[in-house]
């Protein structure tokens, strides 16, 4: 089983917001996930606040990267934004030195 690291989007029409999941490669886009990692809301909270708003689980991430997941590549930016990508590094690097 190919697990990604995706996005599926959701929210109203022309008003995107989006969840980071952990999906079989082979699933439809919205279709069934294994677990819900974080949100990405690129037009932000409000129009008052219009900043992308990124809230991702590391810790989830991590483990799910050290399982063999493989980030789409918009996912992969949202996680060196997030820092997750530093963590999985630093995870790996700390193994590697036992």
């Amino acid at each position: 089983m190919a697990v990604k690291l995706r996005l599926v989007r959701m929210g109203k029409k022309k008003q995107p917001t989006y969840r980071v999941v952990a999906a079989e490669s082979r699933r439809a886009r919205s279709g069934a996930f294994l677990e819900i990692l974080g949100t990405y809301q690129p037009r932000g909270l409000s129009s008052a606040e219009p900043e992308t708003v990124i809230s991702i689980d590391n810790d989830k991430v991590v483990r799910w990267l050290e399982n063999g997941a493989q980030p789409t590549e918009r996912v992969a930016k949202l996680l060196a934004k997030s820092g997750a990508l530093e963590a999985f590094d630093a995870a790996k690097a700390a193994r590697a030195a036992q």
